[in-house]
């Protein structure tokens, strides 16, 4: 009888040990700029634990680290970054990062401290702009959509101070790290800021900005990974839990004027 007791209770040792390591949860860590990417991770972080997904946000302040974060293995997957930037990086850094799905747009736009229109910015007007390549291409198509450039034909949303074909006001042009331009947006006449930025340093685009980015903008938001791991089951996990109603319905909440604009 004991013999029979220490069998069962073994067996029931062991399917217990096997349960807890079925249940074992496995920790995805997840680069992001602080809002709102960090801020919709944290969002969805229940709802990855409950298929056992421990979610752990690494929060960044530029655009270059996460990336080489995430290429050298340190993180497993990264929020911050629209694709012509993901794609821009590839090319010029050698790394092998891929999307594994869009969720938002940001649309960038033109603040001034000084000034109060398009119309009131006068000539020889001193302009802020990132100083990274798709974020400036993208800068100067918004000036020019707002009138106050003309660039080249040839163009393309890599363009360069080089390829303004016209500028009507001798605009002057400051080309600094994105993420400093709210900081330095008293010491210009205007700048154009990614809403990454933007947001964190209470700047409104409907509200604040001269010129806002239409949102049929192909800048989408992503969430990256290194090629290869795009269909990893907790990456998809991710991926779902972030383009769920949930996050739409926050998205919609917290921004109702269009600082953010959920894609899915």
């Amino acid at each position: 009888m004991k013999k029979i007791i220490s069998t069962v209770l073994l067996f029931s040792a062991v399917a217990a040990l096997a349960f807890s390591a079925g249940k074992k949860k496995s920790t995805l860590k997840v680069g992001a700029t602080p809002e709102p990417h960090a801020e919709i991770l944290n969002l969805v972080k229940a709802d990855l634990k409950k298929q056992g997904i421990n979610l752990k946000v690494v929060e960044f302040t530029d655009y270059v680290t996460p990336n080489k974060a995430l290429e050298d293995g340190q993180i497993d997957a990264n929020f911050f970054q629209h694709l012509p930037y993901l794609n821009s990086f590839n090319e010029e850094q050698g790394t092998h990062l891929s999307s594994a799905g869009g969720i938002h747009i940001e649309p960038i736009a033109l603040y001034s401290n000084k000034h109060k229109s398009i119309a009131d910015i006068p000539a020889g007007s001193n302009i802020g702009i990132p100083n990274d390549p798709t974020n400036e291409g993208r800068a100067l198509l918004l000036l020019q959509s707002a009138g106050l450039i003309t660039l080249k034909a040839s163009a393309g949303i890599t363009a360069t101070p080089l390829d303004i074909a016209s500028n009507p006001k001798n605009l002057k042009f400051t080309e600094v790290e994105a993420a400093s331009l709210p900081r330095i947006l008293a010491d210009v006449d205007a700048a154009v800021i990614n809403g990454n930025y933007a947001i964190p340093a209470g700047l409104n685009a409907s509200k604040d900005g001269l010129f806002v980015e239409g949102s049929d903008s192909p800048y989408v938001n992503v969430i990256a990974v290194k090629t290869g791991r795009e269909n990893d089951s907790a990456i998809q996990a991710l991926i779902k839990a972030v383009q769920s109603a949930k996050v739409k319905e926050w998205i919609q909440k917290k921004y109702p004027n269009g600082d953010v604009i959920a894609v899915f």
